[in-house]
């Protein structure tokens, strides 16, 4: 679980970010999840984009996310979800430390 601090921070990072991935028609599949994930783990840092004819809301399609693959849903605003997830084998971003 990540603080308010670390999530605004990790927002900061997010801002120049495009989105790699695009929800449409199909929804959230299996093999969609497993791109997310590895994305991830290179990244930590995407932001996927929900289509309108997914007949998903931008949150729904966050939590489900989150939920399946275990990661942080950072931002869910307009039509765009940003989501982390620390690296397991190379960790990139340095979050600031979360108070005591």
């Amino acid at each position: 679980m990540i603080t308010g601090k670390q999530r605004a921070y990790l927002r900061g990072l997010a801002n120049d970010i495009t989105p790699i991935f695009q929800i449409g028609k199909f929804g959230i599949e299996e093999n969609f999840l497993i791109q997310v994930s590895q994305a991830l783990e290179a990244r930590e840092l995407i932001k996927i984009k929900v289509l309108e004819n997914s007949g998903l809301d931008t949150r729904e399609a966050s939590d489900l996310i989150c939920k399946k693959i275990k990661c942080e849903g950072i931002q869910a605003i307009g039509s765009k979800i940003t989501l982390y997830k620390k690296s397991k084998n190379k960790p990139k971003i340095e979050l600031p430390p979360a108070k005591k």
